[in-house]
């Protein structure tokens, strides 16, 4: 796996439909081979949901962005809990049918909202993952798309201005840059994979993972805990 070196403080519109798309053609068709008490296994990373309330908030976000339906208080915890409740009639694979017209969909949208919805995706993608790991299917947070959610990962903490770090990724040619670079912080040193990585970025577990951290707290890297 190859990322580009540059890529921090630039916006490429389609790189979360890239994102989306990739993780759409491995996701779907995983999900569409799963035993339907597969979907009520708990998502370590999500307290209290599902497989199936995870891909029913994913699902209900992507659709929110492809009908422009962002009303007060959007993506908070009781909206999130009032979208998985609407869908609890509803069969898994209809859950499934969703999510993937979301995926299918939704990148358009973002591309054309001027960054304000990058992070959208970012988190849908890191759901995925969250699914996969509690699937027990490998390379959570890995595969094909890993590229892309590096990518948007340094886009994303640098328009919010996260603290700056320096990642040297075991699985990429070239390092990557994140956060804001200009501030008065010495950028923070990562030393791993970009697995791991992300899983710093988005609060899940790296309990087993081999990295080093210098200048930061993996707490500060958090970008969804904010």
């Amino acid at each position: 796996m190859t990322t580009p070196a540059d890529v921090h403080g630039v916006r490429e519109p389609e790189l979360p439909r890239r994102l989306l798309t990739v993780e759409r053609d491995v996701l779907v068709p995983l999900l569409r081979g799963r035993a339907e008490e597969d979907f009520g296994r708990p998502v370590v990373a999500c307290p209290g949901w599902t497989v199936r309330d995870v891909l029913a908030h994913c699902s209900a976000a992507l659709t929110r962005v492809v009908e422009s339906r962002f009303e007060k208080g959007v993506f908070s915890p009781a909206s999130n809990e009032r979208d998985i409740a609407e869908r609890g009639a509803w069969s898994n694979q209809r859950v499934v049918d969703e999510l993937e017209r979301g995926m299918t969909e939704a990148g358009t949208v973002i591309a054309k909202a001027g960054g304000v919805l990058d992070v959208l995706a970012l988190g849908e993608w890191v759901h995925a993952g969250d699914v996969r790991e509690a699937l027990g299917e490998p390379g959570a947070y890995a595969g094909d798309g890993l590229p892309y959610a590096l990518d948007l990962l340094a886009y994303v903490t640098g328009a919010k201005g996260h603290l700056p770090l320096h990642a040297d990724l075991d699985d990429a040619d070239e390092p990557l840059r994140l956060g804001e670079v200009s501030g008065e912080r010495p950028p923070a040193r990562y030393i791993g994979d970009g697995a791991t990585l992300v899983r710093l970025y988005a609060g899940r577990s790296v309990n087993g993972a081999s990295y080093e951290l210098a200048g930061a707290e993996a707490a500060e890297l958090n970008i969804f805990g904010e």
